[in-house]
């Protein structure tokens, strides 16, 4: 009798809680019930029916506790899916009946968090508790093992959610990303996320790949962004570390393999995360990006993403970018540049679309400074040809014409490093024509004749540019640039370049982020050690002398205090003031 009454009760209370007419009393007493006996099951179903974000806030926080309590201790005995639906088929026992049940409602318990977690309409407090409770859950699994299957299920949510994920990701990452194991199974799942979105993707699609496009903001770009502010989250990783913080017991094993001591070593669990973060990253940088995906990811590339990597994979991508041109090249040399210097990989025609990057365009560009930086880094080396160099060095110097003083500042910079790392160019500073040669004579004496540069600045190839055959003439015009700055500094190149015992070269991070500002700064803060007066003898009483003009007259005439009268046909002036003779004026009638 007492069991039907109970169960009448709970019954009611369960139709009660579809209507949202029960108390938070009533809440607590159903979880205390659940807890004390088998007999009080079906007040779980009540209890997931409030794990709602559209739940009142107290209810819904007491229904996840009571719940939390419940499935804890009972984690061990939930049996997997397959067991689930192999007795589902044929006929078993009770206790198998029994823990089928208990998996589904586990299975919906994790969903109701998943939601409560990813939801923009949960309140903080409740997203807050229902993230420890699904990770405990991970962490709590059989034998102390990660439980991937729920924390993939999670990771996938987050991904297709088309909301703002950015205040779920700023808890995610100093509560858990901390974690190796979390780290390790998080770059598992984007990297499975990535190609499934990646096998869905049209032919159009793959064909912006790497075309820096921003497209409309369809699902496909959301979940893109998505992916990228989950790995932009995720904490550099220290592979020198010999210790690492595991939030499960087991650590990075999540099936039901042996556990060694090697599979714990330092050196086994930098290798197995290294290889998920290598992949996870190169799934995703094969996804079409948007435009401010694709930029940001080209700006921090060569610092977060390939110092990390198991191999240069990312080979093609950096490529492809530095093959499109513009701002998307020039952000792409970071990285090619240090595959190119560290991992030995050749890129073929590099310095060729080098050559083309060097427009006005890039001295007023956000990424100048590392991009100049980088420039001078590659035109360092002592084998580069000849005619390359000077290709370079004409180019740069041709620039001086259109960019803003502080880019005339750098390009001075690379010329001087350029004139004394290779000699053989310093005849574009100062070019003898030989009389005897009568060929080059002429032609030397045409070109001046017609005032002709030799030199093709339309020229794509520098080989072709006719860089051997002109001067830096450009450069002899800085002398009276407008800016003192500018005019003064180009004396450097004046020095004879070819002794390098007596010179250095000079450091282009100097001037790498000039500006204007930078150039009025420098010329404010200047010390100017003799200032041009104007001194004279005498307090001069006039502009001019009478002596510069003949026939001319000057006199100071505001400083008289003079009547004039009118008397008939002629004006008379008299002088009031006899401090000076020389004040004095006519009188005229």
């Amino acid at each position: 009798m007492g069991r039907s009454s109970s169960a009448t009760a709970a019954g009611s209370k369960k139709r009660r809680s579809k209507t949202g007419a029960l108390t938070l009393g009533e809440v607590k007493t159903l979880g205390e019930e659940l807890l004390s006996s088998r007999a009080n099951l079906n007040h779980a179903p009540t209890l997931l029916a409030l794990l709602s974000p559209s739940a009142p806030l107290d209810l819904a926080l007491e229904a996840l506790i009571s719940l939390q309590s419940f499935f804890v201790p009972l984690l061990p005995s939930i049996p997997s899916a397959a067991a689930t639906a192999a007795a589902a088929a044929g006929d078993a026992d009770p206790e198998l009946v029994f823990r089928s049940w208990l998996r589904k409602r586990f299975d919906e318990l994790v969903a109701a968090l998943v939601e409560l977690t990813v939801s923009p309409h949960s309140d903080d407090a409740i997203r807050d508790l229902a993230l420890d409770a699904l990770m405990d859950f991970v962490k709590l699994g059989k034998d102390g093992r990660f439980q991937s299957a729920i924390y993939h299920k999670f990771i996938h949510n987050l991904i297709h959610a088309t909301d703002s994920i950015d205040p779920l990701l700023e808890l995610l990452g100093p509560k858990y990303f901390i974690y190796t194991d979390v780290c390790y199974f998080t770059y598992t799942s984007l990297d499975k996320i990535a190609s499934s979105i990646g096998n869905k993707a049209t032919g159009s699609e793959k064909s912006g790949l790497h075309s820096g496009d921003d497209g409309p903001e369809d699902r496909g770009t959301i979940y893109v962004r998505n992916i990228y502010n989950t790995l932009a989250h995720i904490p550099a990783l220290d592979f020198q570390e010999s210790k690492f913080n595991m939030w499960s017991t087991v650590g990075l094993s999540s099936k039901g393999e042996k556990n060694s001591s090697e599979d714990c070593s330092a050196t086994y669990i930098n290798k197995k995360l290294k290889s998920k973060f290598s992949k996870a990253w190169i799934s995703f940088l094969k996804l079409p990006l948007p435009l401010d995906v694709y930029k940001e990811v080209l700006a921090t590339i060569h610092k977060n993403v390939i110092p990390s990597m198991s191999n240069p994979a990312i080979f093609d991508f950096l490529t492809r970018s530095y093959d499109i041109g513009g701002v998307i090249s020039v952000m792409a040399l970071s990285g090619l540049f240090i595959l190119m210097t560290q991992h030995g990989l050749e890129y073929p025609k590099f310095y060729d679309k080098l050559y083309a990057l060097l427009t006005p365009a890039v001295f007023m560009a956000k990424h100048r400074a590392v991009f100049l930086q980088l420039l001078d880094a590659c035109l360092k080396s002592s084998y580069l040809p000849a005619y390359l160099a000077a290709a370079f060095a004409k180019r740069l110097s041709r620039l001086t014409l259109s960019v803003p003083p502080a880019g005339a500042l750098i390009i001075i910079a690379l010329i001087h490093n350029l004139l004394r790392r290779h000699p053989s160019i310093n005849f574009l500073v100062h070019w003898e024509i030989d009389a005897n040669d009568s060929e080059i004579a002429n032609e030397a004496s045409q070109h001046k004749k017609v005032g002709a540069d030799p030199f093709n600045n339309e020229e794509t190839d520098p080989a072709k540019s006719g860089a051997m055959r002109s001067s830096l003439w450009e450069i002899d015009t800085l002398r009276h640039h407008y800016s003192p700055a500018v005019s003064r500094f180009v004396a450097s190149l004046e020095n004879d370049l070819t002794v390098r015992a007596k010179t250095t070269e000079m450091k282009i991070t100097d001037f790498s982020s000039g500006s204007y500002a930078t150039v009025f700064r420098d010329e404010v803060r200047r010390r100017i050690k003799q200032v041009p007066l104007a001194f004279y003898r005498t307090t001069p009483t006039c502009l001019f002398q009478e002596s510069d003009f003949p026939g001319w007259t000057f006199r100071d005439q505001f400083k008289n205090m003079a009547e004039t009268s009118v008397e008939g046909n002629g004006i008379s002036t008299v002088d009031i003031s006899n401090s000076s003779p020389a004040k004095r004026l006519r009188m005229e009638t």
